[in-house]
């Protein structure tokens, strides 16, 4: 039995080292990719964001979806607002997140429209999300689903890993996702070439991406 529960001991502290090991791998990636996102010029970020833009409108994935989840876009992400103006062009539906601070707990809120998004309020992260007290809008998963997820990210792997800011809102939402009767929407990463990378670290629970969508794919 002593044997039985040093072992115990010894696997549980390889366990341990293990999680610390990733945590310092995902830290150091995280540095180095805010490092290249800054040395990107304002120009190129909007060619770049373009350029994706007309791959989504293009994509047969984006076409075929009715209930489109997309985020608001930070100045280190590709630009959005293209995006979400051909959504509501197309007359499909557009849901965007409301991240709860302090947890990893986020919606997806229904938008009435492209111009709807500047009456909403500032976040810390100088981002519009619909505010706590917001209980009119639909909420993706209250109703009829998602069938399509942008997501944003700070790194993608060619595999389909996704390195986030560490928070886990998305593999949260996710979850969720999957035990809803319309089941788990296809997932589409926008990257900044600069944010591919040759390997993303990752544990067993990190949910992987369907596809990533950046310049030279």
């Amino acid at each position: 039995m002593e044997a039985r529960g040093a072992g115990g001991g010894a696997a549980g502290a390889g366990g341990e080292m293990a999680a610390a090991a990733l945590r310092a791998a995902k830290r150091a990636l995280r540095a180095e990719l805010r490092q290249r996102l800054r040395a990107l010029g304002e120009a190129e970020k909007q060619r770049q964001s373009r350029l994706l833009s007309r791959k989504v409108i293009g994509h047969s994935k984006y076409q075929e979806s009715k209930r489109i989840a997309i985020f608001l876009s930070m100045p280190d992400e590709i630009q959005t607002e293209e995006i979400i103006k051909d959504i509501f062009k197309q007359g499909k539906e557009c849901f965007i997140p409301r991240y709860k601070p302090h947890s990893n707990h986020m919606d997806m809120l229904k938008l009435s429209s492209a111009e709807d998004i500047s009456s909403l309020p500032l976040t810390s992260w100088n981002i519009h999300q619909p505010s706590d007290d917001d209980s009119v809008r639909e909420e993706a998963l209250s109703g009829g689903g998602l069938d399509l997820i942008f997501m944003p990210g700070l790194g993608f792997d060619k595999k389909g890993n996704r390195l986030g800011r560490g928070k886990g809102y998305y593999d949260t939402y996710l979850e969720r996702c999957v035990k809803h009767p319309s089941g788990k929407p296809y997932t589409i990463a926008l990257a900044f070439r600069e944010q591919i990378c040759e390997s993303v670290p990752v544990a067993e629970n990190d949910v992987q991406i369907d596809e990533i969508l950046y310049e030279d794919c």
